[in-house]
């Protein structure tokens, strides 16, 4: 009989990265789910326009991302840290094939925050422009707010700021680091784009401009929701560990708080955003639904090692209600055609919920803590809203930021790709209208979507200034 001795670490090893790399495919998946959802927000005739740029994400992102990215991330880290870096160093997971699942790892993350940039200025940004902002957001935008957490920069426990307070960061999963960056860097795009001909009229009140299919948005948000466990649960990388004693610990009580947290962020923030959304417009919305799920998931994101259950269930509440304010508040104050509502579910649902760590901690309550959660939604904000304006102020030096206004008109579909997503409806065999835009209003109740993001309205709904 032969007795086989395998050390148990290497056993640990193994799984764990065969998880990693499982995970990794997991969140990959969310690709065509923010594809679906935001092709379900626009326009027919620029459903084929969304298309490109989400694939434009990921294929032009991962090779942006392993020649530059990953490597600037740990260039800023040791930037923003008493421990220096080493430029050969930073890049050396290049040929080190030791190195590459833990790069796969990085890199779908990456492209989430790149991805969620396109649903902000769908219907009207230059393709030319897009591809330029979505590399240098994998090979620099992104890569520094890794850099400043997660690669132990500036706010992490080893970086400046988390050496004078005493305590690093928590932000476990990414929904400020991937989240946030992207839904405020989706904010200063859409901006700077402009809003798309007809968002607003000329006294400055918005006006509807419906998607053109609801069911591809929920789907896509429900492929989303099944991606994220990828998102959260994988993020707990550890499922085997060596115990002092030499034997294996299977991690099945760290993998359950975060898969729990997950599953009832996700739905309070659903629930939520019914309420609230029911309560401003007479009738609960299924789009709003979706957006609030997704919210109550970024919300949560942050949180889920750190949290109690209740805590998190707390925090997804809290992200799916405020979506339906942070729209209008994005839309009616600020003036921003945020098509998919991305600032709303993104950004502001990512900052108030890993702020907030601290209120819920499993350990109790830090006012150090506290300072340190908002002084880094603070540092990660002000960086991507410095560094998208430059970026984009620079390349509209170089190309248009926006189509031309006949083009946009025909629809990005055929002006930029020569393609048309629905032949049998949309371009010269039918009229436009035919899908994707604004019907009239039936018995006092008008169906509309605001890029996504709105329903069905009855006349004494909440709306914000849009017109009934």
């Amino acid at each position: 009989m032969i007795s086989l001795q395998v050390d148990p670490s290497v056993i640990a090893s193994g799984v764990n990265y065969v998880w990693i790399l499982v995970v990794s495919f997991l969140i990959f998946f969310m690709q065509p789910g923010f594809a679906l959802l935001e092709a379900g927000q626009v326009r027919a005739k620029n459903v084929g326009n969304v298309l490109m740029k989400n694939m434009t994400d990921w294929a032009l992102g991962v090779l942006v991302y392993f020649i530059v990215g990953a490597g600037v991330a740990t260039i800023i880290g040791g930037l923003t840290s008493p421990g220096g870096f080493s430029a050969a160093a930073a890049f050396s997971y290049i040929g080190d094939s030791g190195s590459w699942i833990d790069w796969l790892f990085g890199a779908v993350f990456a492209m989430t925050a790149a991805t969620i940039v396109s649903g902000a200025v769908a219907e009207r940004m230059d393709f030319r422009a897009y591809v330029v902002f979505a590399g240098i957001m994998t090979g620099i935008i992104y890569p520094v707010v890794q850099g400043l957490t997660w690669s132990g920069g500036l706010l992490a426990g080893s970086g400046y700021l988390g050496a004078i307070l005493g305590v690093g960061y928590l932000d476990f999963a990414g929904a400020t680091v991937v989240h946030m960056c992207g839904g405020v860097a989706g904010l200063v795009a859409a901006k700077m784009v402009g809003p798309r001909k007809g968002r607003f009229d000329a006294n400055g009140d918005s006006q509807p401009i419906p998607g053109h299919s609801m069911l591809l948005a929920v789907l896509g948000t429900l492929i989303l929701a099944f991606g994220w466990y990828g998102f959260n649960v994988g993020t707990q990388a550890t499922v085997l560990a060596v115990t002092e004693s030499g034997g294996l610990e299977f991690m099945g009580a760290a993998l359950g708080r975060v898969a729990l947290v997950t599953t009832l962020g996700m739905g309070a923030g659903a629930v939520a955003a019914v309420i609230v959304s029911a309560q401003y417009q007479g009738k609960p919305d299924p789009l709003w639904m979706a957006n609030g799920l997704l919210a109550g998931l970024v919300a949560v994101t942050g949180a889920v090692p750190h949290v109690t259950w209740w805590g998190g269930l707390i925090l997804g509440a809290l992200g799916g209600a405020i979506v339906l304010p942070a729209f209008r508040f994005t839309v009616d104050t600020l003036k921003i055609d945020d098509v998919c509502g991305v600032f709303a579910v993104h950004g502001v649902a990512g900052a108030v919920g890993t702020a907030l760590i601290p209120v819920f901690a499993v350990g109790g309550f830090s006012a150090t803590q506290l300072v340190m959660q908002v002084a880094g939604v603070g540092v990660i904000a002000l960086w991507t809203i410095v560094a998208s304006a430059v970026v984009l102020f620079a390349t509209s030096a170089v190309f248009n930021l926006r189509v031309s206004e006949a083009e946009e008109l025909e629809g990005l579909d055929i002006g930029e790709h020569g393609v048309s997503v629905y032949p049998e409806f949309v371009g010269e065999s039918s009229p436009d209208r035919a899908l994707g835009t604004p019907t009239a209003t039936d018995g006092g109740s008008e169906v509309r979507t605001d890029g996504g993001v709105e329903a069905e309205h009855t006349s004494d709904s909440f709306d914000g200034g849009d017109s009934k």
